[in-house]
């Protein structure tokens, strides 16, 4: 009875124009009930027998209930890397190239090893495994039957052999073999599966036991892995193509031969031709399943152009849908609120009428359903044109729950989230998410490590921006490098963290990460942490371990090789020559000067007055000449100010004062022939 009120609010939803008012749906909280529990309890004390044993209900438990049991009484260990590399200690990434370049080698042994596995089974004979396990055995990829025979084409299809099947078809057709309705539409489920093209090779995988071809290429989908460079060119459906083609020759067409076609038609973006052939299967007195209708509502934004129109086009499919008593599922849902985030604000009032259409049939939306509901009003949210509530309800409604992955978008959905907190500048929206994220399982559906990174990326620039220092090294202790790998801008994000709470004594530390996540090799983040530890004076300890972190630096410029050698710009040069300078190491520093005439670099004002300063602080004449020859063989505009104050601020000797003399005229003399010269 419960199904007859669910069909009639579907059925009233697509009733409806997609722009009236909502319609509450209120549900009846779930509750479990330990009454049996306690009837069991309390009936040995009912009965006064103390002694009787109330012997429990079966229970039959999962293979993993101990080991998932267990796991839930420990945290993830925030410091431990990727299970993948801890069979290994040398092969724990420290940088995001080796964790890129530690997966793809894993990624080709394992390929590798398949391809053996594969192409030479009768090395393989033996199962060691007790129980065995059939999808470790050397699996048959070639075709046995060579006659021409039905037989042998429901082979080749079954092996997705997509030339071969084609031209063995052809040669039973031309045989006059007649051939059963359901190898022909076998046949049309490859062709439109791949465009009638040849599957990639890893894709040639054998279907399990009652297992569909389109399920089983949503399954290979949702795995997630690496992309090849033949699968980032796309494929399109030709006009009069093998499935077309084989599709007109049918004798007799059923309802899936149809629907086959449809779907492959709006896979391959043949929209217009999908329409047509469903309003060919309306004119045959046929109904479509619901995954039709799901890939025709997901083409509605590619058949109109105005959002109106995407809006009826979707809404008159679900009418027809709820004419041919076609129960949707969760994707037909989803679908509709996909097609949604292309129809501007018009999608706004007929998006939640979907989600109480969902509850009232008794669907629990996935991660996919809240990313598209995040999409739709998120935009709006940002540019200020309404209130943030409803991204608030949906955060709401997903707490404390465990997702598992239903859709193939649901992987978009925490990256997209953690973007809206991001610009909503909503520090506490998320930890929200992340708290999202740590409950159960739902971390892994984060998606690829490409996407974990983002995710993680934005979630570190958002507590940099808005959490204090102590909290920001929190997140940096737990995040780095177990889960996530910064870039270049997420360390800048940090400095500038750190710069913000005057906490400069922990670039050192910041720095030896920056090393050993290899972006020591990145001039604009090298120059940043030079000009944080160079900009003030601090204490003399502290200046100390800026001088040795600016050495270290300094090894980095003439070690690094050709192809990713820093160049030494006056900035760079500057300031490590200034941190040398309040560090105490005078001769480092001086050593320094003279890489600016080597790399054709002009030292600033400041810094001559810098070792002025140190001259005098150690009474050293001798470098307070120096510093002015050097002045003046740069033909500086300051080395008759820097002379003069020599002169007046360090007890010099006749043979110094001398000296003096000399290189002030020697500097007048360049300074009125530069003057000559721009006249």
């Amino acid at each position: 009875m419960a199904a007859v009120p669910c069909a009639r609010a579907w059925r009233q939803f697509a009733r409806c124009n997609g722009c009236g008012g909502l319609r509450r749906v209120g549900l009846a909280p779930r509750s479990y009930s330990s009454s049996r529990l306690l009837c069991q309890q309390i009936a040995p004390s009912q009965t006064g027998s103390a002694e009787e044993i109330v012997i429990p209900r079966k229970k039959t438990w999962d293979k993993l209930a101990v080991l998932q049991a267990l796991a839930s009484t420990v945290n993830r260990d925030p410091t431990a890397a990727h299970y993948r590399f801890q069979d290994d200690s040398y092969l724990i990434p420290k940088t995001s190239p080796e964790f890129r370049l530690y997966s793809l080698s894993q990624e080709s042994g394992r390929t590798a090893a398949k391809y053996i596995f594969s192409n030479y089974p009768n090395f393989f004979q033996r199962d060691f495994a007790e129980p065995s396990i059939p999808c470790l055995m050397p699996q048959q990829l070639e075709p046995l039957i060579e006659e021409i025979s039905e037989a042998a084409l429901k082979e080749r299809i079954q092996l997705r052999k997509v030339k071969d099947s084609v031209s063995l078809y052809d040669q039973l057709v031309q045989a006059g073999t007649p051939l059963s309705l359901g190898t022909t539409n076998g046949l049309l489920d490859l062709l439109c599966v791949y465009g009638d093209q040849e599957p990639p090779s890893d894709d040639q995988i054998e279907l399990g036991e009652g297992e569909s071809l389109p399920a089983a290429m949503n399954t290979q989908k949702r795995r997630g892995r690496l992309r090849k460079a033949s699968e980032l060119l796309t494929i399109t459906w030709r006009d009069n193509n093998n499935a077309e083609r084989i599709f007109n020759l049918m004798p007799e067409r059923n309802e899936h031969s149809f629907c086959t076609l449809i779907r492959g038609m709006v896979k391959f973006g043949a929209y217009t031709k999908a329409i047509n052939m469903y309003t060919d299967l309306l004119n045959n007195r046929m109904k479509a399943d619901v995954h039709t209708f799901n890939a025709l509502i997901a083409a509605a934004p590619e058949l109109k152009e105005k959002y109106n129109e995407k809006l009826d086009f979707i809404v008159d499919l679900l009418k027809q849908m709820a004419e041919q008593e076609v129960r949707p599922n969760l994707l037909t849902f989803n679908s509709v609120l996909k097609s949604f985030r292309r129809c501007g604000a018009y999608a706004k009032g007929p998006s939640l009428q979907v989600v109480n259409e969902m509850k009232a049939l008794g669907i629990e939306p996935c991660l996919a359903t809240f990313d598209h509901l995040l999409a739709i009003f998120s935009k709006s949210v940002i540019a200020g044109r309404s209130q943030a509530d409803i991204i608030f309800k949906i955060f709401d409604e997903m707490e404390q729950k465990y997702f598992v992955p239903q859709d193939p978008d649901d992987v978009y959905f925490f990256t997209n989230a953690i973007k809206v907190c991001l610009n909503l500048k909503d520090l506490e929206l998320s930890y929200r998410v992340q708290k999202i994220v740590e409950t159960g399982d739902n971390r892994k559906l984060l998606g690829d490590p490409y996407q974990q990174s983002i995710y993680y990326g934005r979630l570190f620039t958002m507590v940099c921006m808005m959490e204090n220092i102590d909290m920001v090294l929190k997140w940096y202790k737990e995040l780095i490098p177990s889960l996530y790998y910064p870039n270049t801008q997420g360390m800048k994000e940090l400095l500038q963290a750190l710069d913000t709470e005057n906490r400069l004594e922990l670039i050192p530390r910041i720095w030896k990460d920056i090393k050993q996540l290899g972006h020591s090799n990145k001039q604009d983040l090298v120059e940043e942490v030079l000009e944080l530890m160079a900009r003030e004076k601090h204490s003399p300890q502290l200046q100390v371990e800026f001088a040795d972190c600016a050495l270290d630096v300094k090894t980095v410029y003439n070690n690094l090789n050709h192809n990713s050698k820093l160049e030494w710009t006056s900035g760079s040069l500057g300031n490590i020559t200034t941190l040398l300078l309040r560090g105490g190491r005078t001769d480092d520093a001086w050593a320094m000067l003279q890489l600016f005439k080597a790399n054709n670099r002009i030292p600033g004002e400041y810094l001559l007055d810098e070792f002025l300063d140190s001259a005098k602080e150690s009474k050293n004449n001798a470098l307070a000449m120096d510093v002015v020859k050097l002045a003046t063989a740069f033909s500086l505009p300051a080395a008759p100010k820097l002379a003069t104050r020599v002169t007046t601020e360090f007890q010099l000797t006749n043979e110094d004062r001398i000296d003096l003399d000399e290189l002030n005229a020697t500097s007048s003399d360049s300074s009125d022939s530069s003057d000559s010269d721009k006249e």
